[in-house]
């Protein structure tokens, strides 16, 4: 079994060279997947794609000529992928579902904390000798609400944890958690959850998602919130959250995803000229923090990235059933 990784780091290359028990063939090529990357896995048998690869009808199409029988996501996001056009060309779809919830959860209360005490302003500050205490006035999170955009397992998690900080929690999902209930969470409509203190978006990117942070939902928030989303830059209109930066509805912003990132994260570009204004815009801001989709990156969760990958593409291999883990999407 030969599988060819897209986008890949030195970090894919080091844990799945590490948990490869299977013996595979592992190809790491640091292009992305494209229309015109597709060629690059002639030969192998499956190929593996992280968040910003794109797995379009036409890429799917181009991979069932040359035999590509799988397609293994090493992310929880499928959103990416044409599933549809898969299916029709007779591909296996895998990914990721649950690597560790935590890491995603932990990142999002520092970048929260980050925000809140300006503890990044303070570091820099005192490396000049400058011991001023002017500007870096924070709020106790204790006492505070915070609504939670999702109760899947990062939303969980997030919400285990800020309970010990003891704030309230209200959280919309779809279907309300019976555990997440017995901690406190309160599920309540979205209207309601937007009018939190702090808002933190835990949902994935779909077709009812999509800019569910705009114009329209933004005015619903209460002046002054702070907003964090650790989960797929698609789910804000990040013209409208700039408007709202601007006139300050939004008090901090905190993200560890974009819109258009596929042609910024994950690379240097620190000797290039971005051409992206509206991430420049962001950047401006001294009370936007933005960090490159470093969420996940925690060495257990790349480690069972890695294992629960890997044991997908066998299983699909044998044509078994999956395990508990892993998710089969096509």
């Amino acid at each position: 079994m030969k599988i060819v990784f897209f986008s890949a780091q030195p970090y894919d290359q080091l844990f799945f060279k590490k948990y490869n028990t299977q013996g595979f063939e592992l190809v790491f090529l640091e292009a992305s997947l494209q229309a015109n990357t597709v060629s690059l896995a002639t030969g192998a048998n499956a190929i593996c794609v992280f968040v910003n690869d794109i797995v379009n009808k036409q890429a799917i199409e181009q991979l069932s000529a040359m035999g590509i029988a799988i397609i293994a996501l090493r992310c929880a996001g499928f959103n990416n992928v044409d599933l549809e056009a898969a299916k029709a060309a007779g591909i296996r779809v895998c990914r990721v579902p649950a690597y560790s919830p935590e890491a995603v959860a932990e990142h999002t209360l520092a970048m929260l904390l980050t925000l809140n005490r300006k503890t990044h302003k303070a570091y820099n500050r005192v490396r000049e000798q400058n011991f001023s205490l002017n500007g870096l006035l924070g709020f106790n999170l204790h006492g505070k609400t915070i609504g939670v955009v999702g109760t899947g397992n990062i939303g969980q998690a997030f919400c285990r944890i800020v309970t010990g900080f003891g704030c309230n929690i209200v959280a919309f999902d779809l279907v309300a958690n019976k555990d997440m209930e017995a901690i406190g969470v309160h599920y309540a409509p979205l209207i309601e959850v937007l009018k939190a203190d702090i808002i933190s978006l835990h949902c994935p990117l779909n077709e009812q998602t999509y800019h569910v942070i705009n114009s329209d939902t933004i005015a619903m928030m209460k002046p002054g919130v702070v907003l964090i989303n650790t989960s797929r830059g698609g789910l804000i209109d990040t013209k409208a959250v700039i408007m709202a930066l601007k006139n300050a509805h939004i008090s901090a912003l905190g993200i560890d995803v974009y819109e258009q990132e596929e042609k910024l994260f994950f690379r240097d570009l620190s000797t290039k000229i971005i051409e992206d204004d509206i991430i420049q815009r962001l950047m401006s801001f001294p009370n936007v923090l933005i960090t490159a989709h470093q969420a996940f990156f925690t060495e257990e969760a790349l480690s069972q990235i890695a294992i629960t990958t890997l044991n997908n593409i066998e299983q699909l291999q044998k044509n078994a059933n999956l395990n508990p883990q892993a998710a089969m999407l096509v």
